[in-house]
């Protein structure tokens, strides 16, 4: 595994790793190291080696720290020994593992051995242009970062979508940095793109990007980092896979994630017919050792390992059936990578179409909560899980719970299902699932034309919960037989009371709940539509104050109409019905809607639907 930290509350969350993955500092380092005379000492003062030599191996000859408490531990392999003792060291360099760093290296001055060159990471600091908060370089606002599965060979493209949404927490003059990496792990093209002056929409298109830079076929990952940036650290995108060769491919996912895991779970096996590829791809420059990729049926604890190694940022297509053969949907998958990647994305060929959908993180650092089984009245139902039914006429909706914890053996659940108007009309204990379970409910045998379901815990036959509750839903045209499939996680949903840090909010604390979600335009004869679903825990308003509200490129609102939903009800809307064709228009290529209420937390499900039985269906994002 690599010994990376992705989370340090010390450091403000994930900043140091972000800092030193970024691919401009990957090639700081190698410009640095190139530069070292041995023998080399370390010095650590911000917890940084243990990363930073994972990330990027270096032999160093002794390792110094300044506290006590901290002398003759094994960080990287190497003993860790008082700073008093570097004058006595031998070394010909000293790297000073921290950024800013010339007070401290000032204040070690007096302690260099003769002769001794010292450097700090500040040689790898990217240029001063990117810089967003330039009075700390470890600020998360300076490394808006994501990362993203990019593609443009044998008939399928893609296109990331998203709005400057960082123009509505007062951020001026906004541009992506973007690099391109082929599947092999080269860099293809480093661009830069400006972004509207407000919160305008925009997006990236793989054929654009190819016919720029005069590139053939390829699949791999584009690199995003968003300069300028206020308010918000993470870059937050959808992304279209879609068939420009006129065939019947449609899929859409959601942004990656930027962090990587060791573990990630929510994997279907193939069903009959299909041919499911996990594609992974390298989220750092040092290259994955043959024996770290994992595949293993979940709660079987039987892995089988990929005898492969995984280049620099390279991309690799993992062939489940190849590793798994004997596995078949709906068995589940559990992916194990060593925190070489973050969140992948898994393909599924039937029927010459393919869908695009995404694993989610499993989480490592949780146990149950005792407080959970015996939430009181006053929260109601607690955490729910809300997904979409679809018309039952033209769609089969399946749906599958996930383990997405480590810790989590058991899952104690209740399926609740309701109408688009909020009346209740079906209930379904599930029981309490092992982890190794193969469980699909089709929802074929619960009678509703449409709606939505929520999951949600049950604890009549026992169990434990944590609160990270997940499921992963399939969706099946009737008559084309194209499916899309998303996945996602539980929250406590519109109630005054809280419990930790639940309810959440897309902006502001709790209770101050509120909507803001995120809903691209149709284009080249694929209309666009979502699943607004006003889940409640417990008793909140009877119904929502939710409009949506359409933006052009330049983000200005140029329309508003309201969509009145009911408590614990839902609604399919269409932007072509609700605005019509001209106000689209008006909006443009890099259009979008805000779905927007101040008093609810809505969630929703977004994708595109053309005339040939295509369709595409994940959870929208808020800002």
């Amino acid at each position: 595994m690599l010994n990376i930290q992705t989370f340090d509350a010390r450091a403000g969350g994930n900043v140091i790793y972000k800092a030193l993955a970024h691919p401009l500092a990957a090639e700081g380092i190698a410009r640095v190291y190139a530069g070292l005379t041995g023998p080399v000492a370390l010095y650590d003062p911000d917890h940084i080696a243990e990363a930073l030599l994972a990330m990027y191996p270096l032999r160093v000859d002794s390792l110094f720290v300044h506290d006590v408490n901290e002398v003759g531990q094994v960080r990287a392999g190497t003993t860790t020994q008082p700073l008093t003792g570097l004058p006595d060291s031998g070394a010909k360099t000293v790297l000073v593992a921290a950024f800013d760093a010339a007070r401290i290296i000032e204040r070690i001055a007096g302690l260099l051995p003769a002769g001794a060159r010292v450097t700090s990471l500040d040689e790898i600091r990217l240029p001063a242009e990117m810089i967003s908060v330039r009075a700390r370089y470890l600020d998360k606002l300076n490394f808006a970062t994501n990362y993203a599965f990019f593609r443009d060979a044998e008939g399928l493209s893609t296109r990331l979508v998203s709005a400057n949404y960082w123009a509505n927490y007062g951020a001026g003059p906004m541009r992506l940095w973007l690099r391109l990496f082929g599947g092999d792990g080269r860099v293809l093209a480093t661009w830069e793109q400006p972004l509207p002056s407000a919160a305008g929409g925009f997006s990236i298109d793989s054929r654009a990007v190819r016919k720029r830079f005069g590139l053939g076929d390829f699949t791999g990952q584009l690199f995003v980092h968003a300069i300028g940036a206020a308010g918000h650290d993470v870059v937050k995108y959808a992304l279209d896979t879609y068939a420009s060769d006129t065939g019947a491919s449609l899929s859409c996912t959601h942004d990656a994630n930027a962090w990587p895991s060791d573990r990630f779970a929510g994997l279907p096996a193939p069903h009959v017919g299909e041919r499911v590829v996990l594609w992974l791809q390298n989220s750092h420059a040092v290259p994955i050792p043959a024996g770290t990729v994992a595949l293993d049926r979940m709660g079987a604890e039987r892995p089988v390992t990929l005898d492969q190694e995984v280049g620099p940022f390279a991309t690799v297509a993992l062939d489940v059936a190849a590793m798994l053969p004997h596995l078949r949907w709906p068995a589940q998958i559990e992916v194990r990578t060593g925190r070489h990647v973050v969140r992948p994305r898994y393909e599924v060929t039937q029927r010459n179409r393919t869908r695009i959908a995404h694993v989610n993180v499993e989480r490592d650092n949780l146990k149950a909560d005792p407080g959970i089984p015996t939430l009181p009245a006053a929260l109601g139902r607690g955490y729910l899980l809300p997904f979409p039914i679809l018309p039952r006429a033209r769609f089969r909706s399946i749906f599958q719970p996930t383990p997405m914890a480590t810790t989590q053996a058991n899952l104690p659940i209740r399926l609740d299902v309701f109408d688009r108007g909020g009346g209740k009309v079906a209930e379904r204990f599930l029981g309490r699932l092992p982890r190794l379970h193969d469980l699909a409910l089709d929802f074929d045998d619960i009678d509703v034309e449409a709606g939505h379901a929520e999951l949600v815990y049950d604890f009549r036959d026992g169990g434990e919960a944590d609160g990270w509750l997940h499921a992963l839903f399939r969706y099946e045209d009737r008559v084309s037989g194209h499916a899309a499939e998303s996945s996602f996680g539980a929250h406590i949903f519109n109630t005054v009371m809280t419990y930790r840090d639940e309810p959440q909010s897309y902006s502001g604390p709790p209770p101050g709940l509120s909507t803001r979600l995120f809903l691209k335009l149709g284009d080249a004869g694929r209309r666009s539509f979502a699943v607004l679903i006003y889940p409640a825990s417990a008793a909140w308003h009877a119904v929502s104050s939710t409009s949506l509200q359409l933006f052009d490129s330049e983000g200005r609102m140029i329309a508003e109409s309201p969509v009145p939903i009911a408590c614990s009800g839902s609604a399919m809307v269409w932007p072509h019905e609700i605005f019509g064709e001209a106000a689209l228009a008006r909006a443009g290529s890099g259009g979008y809607v805000l779905v927007r209420d101040p008093k609810v937390r809505l969630f929703g499900y977004h994708g595109l639907m053309d005339d040939a039985g295509g369709f595409s269906l994940d959870h929208m994002f808020g800002f």
